[in-house]
């Protein structure tokens, strides 16, 4: 909501500004995708590589 209405905002004080953002809102959109699919990547390695190394903890702990 707080999105429309900055639009909106911006509509009525620099129209051409603001349908320039909203034709290049979903082609930045569409580009940052594979950003998106690598920090997720990321992420799961990383809880990866913690859950490996704190493996023998959990194993020593559950003795």
């Amino acid at each position: 909501m707080i999105k429309f209405l900055l639009f909106c905002i911006l509509l009525f004080f620099c129209w051409p500004l603001a349908l320039i953002a909203l034709v290049a809102y979903p082609i930045v959109w569409l580009l940052l995708i594979p950003f998106r699919i690598l920090g997720i990547a990321v992420g799961g390695v990383l809880e990866l590589v913690g859950a490996v190394i704190m493996l023998p903890a959990r194993l020593i702990r559950a003795i």
